[in-house]
C-alpha cells in the first residue's frame, strides 16, 4: 500500500541523518511503496556495469541511491528554512495543501511534481 509522504519530486530538502547529514539537494524520484526518495548529489554508491551498447567498456559508475523519506526535511521555498509540513484540506476527497509550520505559507507544488 502506498503511503502519503511529506515531500514530492523537485522539492528542496536537507538530509537529517547518515553520512550525508546537512547536505541539501533536490528530490529526483519518490518511491511511495517503500517510503524512499532519491536526492540529487546525496548517497552515492558505486555500481559495476557490464559492457553493453550503452556502456561499451563497462566499468564502475556512481549513482544516487534512495534514502528513507524520514531522513529528509523539506526546505520551505518562502522562508528558506527546513520545516515540518502541515496539511489543510481544501475540498472533500482531496489530499490537502501543504503548509510550512514556520511561516504558515502554502508550499506550492512545482510544475512537474507529479
Amino acid at each position: 500500500m502506498a503511503t502519503r509522504l511529506h515531500v514530492r519530486r523537485n522539492d528542496q530538502v536537507v538530509v537529517l541523518s547518515g553520512s550525508n547529514v546537512n547536505k541539501r539537494g533536490r528530490i529526483l524520484r519518490v518511491d511511495r511503496q517503500r517510503g524512499k526518495v532519491v536526492v540529487e548529489g546525496v548517497n552515492y554508491i558505486k555500481k559495476h556495469i557490464r559492457p553493453s551498447r550503452q556502456h561499451p567498456r563497462g566499468g564502475i559508475v556512481e549513482i544516487e541511491a534512495p534514502i528513507h523519506a524520514s531522513n529528509v526535511m523539506l526546505i520551505c521555498p518562502d522562508c528558506s528554512k527546513p520545516t515540518r509540513v502541515m496539511r489543510v484540506a481544501e475540498a472533500q476527497g482531496k489530499d490537502g495543501v501543504r503548509i510550512c509550520k514556520k511561516c504558515h505559507q502554502k508550499i506550492n507544488p512545482t510544475k512537474d511534481s507529479k
